[in-house]
């Protein structure tokens, strides 16, 4: 069965891999990219490895492991702690792989499989419907082309009638022959009847003929003509004149109510769109966090054989000090085994994750700056997937050129059109990042002009103040909530 184009696009964007598959230094990458210095701890006894994190002022590792006991608990025990401690808590990270052959797998894969069949329904409808724009911007460049001769005429007829430009009257004779009279083949044409009934003069006479306002300068015209031209000549040349006033007058009506039309009517197909690329932003998101994490997936401590998975969640814990925040990330790493288990009367079976845990707490005192550049690195290495597809449905609309965009204003009823180039940037940033969300990052934004040099160092001197007095608040609750679970978990603590 032959793919359409927006069927080929879902199958490309859902089957690609993420660039961190093929590149093992893809997290130490995006670290440099984004500012920061990447942490180096003794994983290992005796030897201190990478851990593809921000060098962070303390940190804390605790490994538990027990058999018996749901691994939910704990996360939800430090969970409670940190929403005590700190006014935000964001989750970061909530990423999961499964062994092929355990129950797990055939659950979630079900699910996807769901998500992904609905992703690939609205992106090639999407696919279509940005086809067919380029068939709508089209047509209204062609519109546009015969109502610039339309207004081009209407402008000369503001003019006596002798100072009369005919360039633009000559090229809608031209089409108005070759259209409507069906050109020289036609024996009632111009043409024709300059070639069958030997009217030589009559093509000279009415191409030569100037835009009239009215019938009035129309016979006024035709009987100057008198002197020199014979009454069949006159009637013939009156005739095809006068037909042509009026498809002129007729067809300018028309087209000015079809680019009416057709404005409005790119206005709702670009809608129609926008609402396409709302809908399947959730399920691109939920797609994508059914689709097991690929660096898991070849790792040792996963078996095909074996009910195993892997869970990797991270939430950053904040709070706001100014112009700097005091943070604490806290890494959880689970290795479970999934039993499905129905939880409650009613509910359908899902999964309980008994195993081993590795939390990580790490404290940090970043700036406003910093914070989201850690955002934008994890948002970035999480939704490659999503950012694909909005970036390739962007290049289509921008490669429809500026007129797309200036249709639409025409669709909302501007009278003034702007031009200016900052106009047209606004408008194509604000769409993607309007429609796109946190799925968008653009490729080559334009730095702001900046402060001057002393509001630079005035400001780099609040911030640091304010980083200082966020330190200690972020190392005590680091240190805290691994000596007090500790504690509460009945494990050896001093």
């Amino acid at each position: 069965m032959r793919r359409s184009n927006g069927d080929a696009m879902a199958i490309e964007l859902l089957s690609k891999d993420p660039a961190y598959v093929n590149d093992p230094d893809y997290r130490s990458k995006l670290l440099k990219e984004q500012g920061f210095e990447e942490e180096e701890a003794e994983i290992i006894s005796g030897e201190y490895q990478k851990t593809g994190f921000p060098k962070s002022l303390r940190n804390c590792r605790l490994l538990w492991e027990i058999y018996d006991l749901s691994l939910e608990e704990p996360y939800f025990w430090l969970l409670d702690y940190f929403k005590d401690a700190f006014p935000i808590i964001e989750k970061i990270e909530d990423s999961f792989a499964a062994a092929e052959n355990s129950a797990f797998f055939g659950v979630t894969q079900q699910r996807l499989g769901a998500q992904q069949d609905r992703v690939s329904q609205f992106l090639a409808t999407m696919g279509k419907m940005v086809k067919e724009l380029f068939q709508m911007v089209r047509e209204l460049r062609i519109i546009d082309e015969r109502l610039g001769y339309y207004r081009a005429i209407g402008e000369e007829l503001k003019k006596p009638l002798s100072q009369r430009s005919k360039t633009a009257e000559i090229t809608m004779k031209g089409l108005f022959v070759d259209l409507v009279q069906g050109g020289g083949k036609s024996a009632a044409s111009v043409y024709g009847m300059a070639r069958e009934l030997e009217f030589i003069t009559l093509p000279d006479l009415f191409f030569d003929a100037p835009p009239f306002k009215n019938d009035t300068e129309l016979n006024h015209h035709i009987d100057s003509l008198a002197e020199n031209f014979n009454k069949n000549v006159r009637r013939v040349l009156q005739r095809h004149l006068g037909q042509y006033m009026e498809w002129k007058k007729r067809t300018h009506q028309e087209h000015e109510n079809r680019k009416i039309f057709q404005l409005k009517y790119l206005q709702q197909h670009f809608d129609i769109i926008k609402m396409y690329l709302t809908w399947v932003k959730p399920y691109l998101r939920h797609a994508r966090a059914l689709t097991m994490k690929e660096k898991s997936l070849t790792s040792a401590e996963l078996v095909s054989a074996f009910e195993g998975s892997l869970l990797d969640i991270e939430i950053l814990a904040r709070k706001p000090m100014g112009k700097a925040h005091s943070c604490v990330l806290v890494t959880f790493n689970y290795r479970t085994r999934a039993e499905l288990k129905v939880q409650q009367e009613g509910y359908v079976r899902g999964p309980v994750h008994i195993g081993r845990m590795v939390v990580t707490f790490r404290a940090y005192a970043w700036s406003d700056e910093e914070l989201q550049n850690y955002k934008a690195l994890k948002q970035k290495e999480l939704f490659e997937l999503l950012g694909d597809v909005s970036t390739s449905v962007q290049q289509a609309m921008e490669s429809l050129g500026d007129e797309l965009f200036r249709y639409l204003e025409e669709a909302k009823g501007d009278a003034v059109i702007q031009k200016k180039e900052e106009k047209k940037e606004e408008m194509k940033k604000s769409f993607a990042e309007k429609f796109f969300g946190d799925f968008y990052t653009p490729k080559n934004a334009k730095a702001a002009k900046g402060p001057s040099r002393k509001e630079a160092e005035k400001t780099a001197a609040d911030i640091r103040d304010a980083k200082g007095k966020a330190v200690n608040p972020a190392v005590f609750h680091a240190f805290n909530a691994y000596h007090l679970f500790k504690k509460a978990h009945r494990m050896a603590a001093w």
